[in-house]
């Protein structure tokens, strides 16, 4: 009997670690049965690069659409921050942790971690930490003072992408408007959407 593989056998396709492979297929198996979510998130600790981050690809579809599906993984994802070496993981946690419930205490300590991402060499988990840091306000807004300086410098010292998103997150902040990075939906992703949150809903 030929077994079906598994989310971590089709995560382990891909050229390289920025490869995306089969990361679209399987977010949308985990949409049609979230009880896979868990599988999906373990395999961000993976010793593989390329295995975590398309993990990571696919479970920003996934917690886009579904944000509860972190709720239990949110101490270790906070840890993960610490340790995460990969640039696409590292931008992806970035979008993570804005979509975690935190208490003033967690929101400082993900705020910690995000301020020196702020030093990567790669532009996009800066402007992602930026924007992170942005979000996590709404949660903790004695942040609010530190983070609106710090994005109004990088505004005007930061990378290009730094820079114009930036200067969006200026205004947003100035005026008490949401920061969240409004994203694309991947194709298809409309007309699954129903069924996956049917599949997730509580009993009632």
């Amino acid at each position: 009997m030929v077994r079906s593989p598994s989310i971590r056998d089709l995560l382990a396709v891909g050229r390289c670690a920025f490869d995306s492979g089969r990361a679209f297929d399987v977010a949308m198996m985990v949409l049609e049965q979230p009880r896979l979510a868990n599988r999906l998130i373990e395999c961000l600790w993976d010793e593989s690069d390329g295995v975590a981050c398309r993990a990571a690809d696919a479970l920003d579809i996934v917690s886009h659409e579904l944000p509860r599906v972190l709720t239990r993984w949110k101490e270790p994802l906070l840890g993960l921050m610490t340790e995460a070496l990969p640039i696409k993981l590292r931008w992806h946690l970035a979008f993570f942790v804005s979509r975690l419930r935190l208490k003033p205490t967690e929101c400082r300590r993900a705020a910690a971690v995000l301020r020196t991402w702020l030093e990567d060499r790669s532009s996009i988990v800066k402007t992602c930490a930026m924007q992170a840091l942005a979000d996590l306000t709404h949660q903790d807004p004695t942040l609010l003072p530190e983070v609106l300086d710090l994005v109004r410098i990088l505004s005007r010292s930061g990378t290009p992408a730094m820079r114009a998103r930036g200067r969006v997150l200026v205004k947003q902040l100035e005026s008490g408007q949401p920061t969240t990075w409004k994203r694309i939906k991947p194709r298809a992703l409309g007309e699954r959407r129903c069924t996956a949150e049917r599949l997730y809903s509580p009993a009632p």
